[in-house]
Parts: C-alpha cells; sequence; structure tokens
C-alpha cells in the first residue's frame, strides 16, 4: 500500500472537497439573487358584530344552551 501523504492523495482529496463546497455556495447565491420575494398585504379580520345580527346570534345561542341543558345535567356533588 503507497503512502497516501506521498502519493497526492490527500491533496486530491482535499481539492475536491474544496469544489464541492465552492459549487453549492454559488448555488445558494444564485438561489437569493435570482429569488425576487413577494411581500404579503397584511390581513385585518372584521371583528366586531353587525348589530341587525346580534339579536338573532344571541337568540340562536340561548336556544342552543336551552337544548343541551335538557340533555345533560350536572350532579349535585362531585367526586
Amino acid at each position: 500500500m503507497q503512502n497516501p501523504f506521498e502519493s497526492g492523495h490527500i491533496k486530491n482529496y482535499l481539492l475536491f472537497y474544496a469544489s464541492i463546497v465552492v459549487i453549492v455556495v454559488l448555488f445558494f447565491i444564485a438561489s437569493t439573487l435570482f429569488h425576487d420575494v413577494q411581500t404579503q398585504e397584511k390581513k385585518v379580520f372584521d371583528n366586531e358584530v353587525k348589530e341587525k345580527n346580534t339579536t338573532k346570534v344571541q337568540e340562536e345561542i340561548q336556544r342552543k344552551k336551552e337544548e343541551v341543558s335538557k340533555k345533560f345535567k350536572l350532579l349535585k356533588t362531585a367526586y
């Protein structure tokens, strides 16, 4: 077996590794330079409920609460 330090194998491996690193860096630079980032508008949701719908919504909620209270009854004591 030949000595890798004398035959130049180590130098070849280091050059190969350096060339791979350079190629990866070049691809990274190319992908960041030519990639345009699109900005998105911030979405704001309307959290206010309109007045004419609030009474309907409240009535619906109250009706559902009554239906649920008819189906389920809580125990008087907790275990």
